[in-house]
């Protein structure tokens, strides 16, 4: 062969440079050589019948790291794509929530036979049904929690221990027994009862809508009041599922109260007062998540309290040596129009009253 070439260990240090320099610049490293059009074959395969010395590459071959990442690309966005089409479509979605249901409340006071008894509040409740109640929240116990078919133990919980606080702080908190703040019990409500709830408060009515006793217990300051902050206690917490997306919590709770004449000194004078409450939280998800409930329904025993008392916007307790003889509830209209208004009334059992040695009654 003629020409120069260089020698295979490359060119001697010291040599000047000539033709081969314009070639320097040219390096055949291992990606040049795999990214070649043409590819020559091996002496064997050249040995066949009209064999050609070189192969064509195809493009694909030449960049075959590059055309399995496009294809992986291409199946993760068709995936993709296929999910979000599924999940729009999909005819099995989740029913809408339920709206929320507005209170209905009743009120109905109890009676007295003869005069209230009166004394000391520990002699009355040791002498009345309530001397085994536990005191304050230690007497809204929790059951035993198990899920259900649609919520977690967790969510059951949850709703629980929401409706405990409800009650607890409309039926046992001091500022709220005394016709003061309602914001704690405000907090736990649904956003969409807050404004049958702020009606009832600021303009009650006793419709079965808008009775303020129908949300909380509370006592008009100028009447009565506390004549102990011991609230003795009594009931029971009951979760069941409505619905796949909905859970209630029914309580059913006997509070009893001592009471006086506002103003007094002393609580040799004090009676008791006792509030039967029956009502049914529901809870959603939303409410769940957010720590909220909705009240639905709520039934109200309370005595001793003349039938004629409007106990709409506080209960009005009748006070030790105060009887209800000649008393009666309202009229009501049957020809009047509209939502009726009926007012019951009960008797007060003389064995729900505190029979104190020597009494009379």
């Amino acid at each position: 062969m003629t020409g120069r070439g260089n020698p295979p260990e490359g060119t001697p240090e010291g040599v000047p440079g000539g033709g081969d320099d314009e070639y320097r610049s040219v390096v055949f490293d291992e990606s040049f050589v795999r990214a070649a059009r043409l590819q020559e074959f091996s002496a064997q395969e050249r040995m066949g019948d009209h064999a050609r010395a070189v192969r064509s590459r195809h493009a694909w071959a030449r960049a075959g790291a590059s055309r399995q990442a496009v294809i992986l690309v291409l199946l993760i966005a068709f995936a993709f794509a296929t999910a979000v089409y599924l999940g729009v479509r999909h005819p099995y979605q989740s029913p809408p929530p339920q709206a929320v249901e507005p209170l209905r409340s009743s009120v109905v006071p109890l009676a007295p036979r003869g005069q209230v008894p009166g004394g000391e509040p520990a002699a009355l409740f040791v002498n009345s049904p309530a001397a085994a109640f536990a005191t304050g929240a230690a007497g809204v116990t929790l059951p035993g929690v198990r899920r259900t078919h649609s919520f977690s133990e967790s969510q059951v919980m949850t709703a629980l221990t929401t409706a405990k606080e409800y009650i607890v702080k409309s039926a046992l908190d001091p500022a709220v027994l005394a016709g003061g703040e309602a914001r704690s019990v405000r907090l736990l409500l649904d956003p969409d009862q807050l404004d049958q709830f702020d009606r009832s408060l600021e303009h009650p009515a006793d419709d079965g809508r808008y009775a303020a006793t129908g949300w909380l217990n509370r006592f008009n300051p100028a009447e009565a009041a506390l004549a102990a902050p011991a609230v003795r206690v009594h009931g029971t917490l009951t979760a069941t599922e409505r619905s796949t997306t909905t859970l209630e919590v029914t309580a059913d709770h006997t509070f009893v109260y001592a009471v006086k004449r506002p103003h007094e000194g002393g609580t040799d004078h004090a009676s008791l007062f006792t509030v039967r409450r029956e009502t049914r939280f529901r809870f959603d998800r939303d409410d769940l998540r957010d720590h909220h409930l909705e009240v639905v329904q709520s039934s109200v025993l309370a005595g001793p309290q003349a039938c004629a008392a409007n106990a709409a916007g506080y209960l009005r307790p009748l006070l030790a040596g105060q009887s209800a003889k000649g008393d009666a509830p309202p009229g009501t209209d049957p020809y009047s129009s509209g939502r009726s208004t009926a007012s019951l009334c009960g008797v007060l059992s003389p064995g729900a009253v505190p029979h104190l040695p020597g009494s009379a009654s």
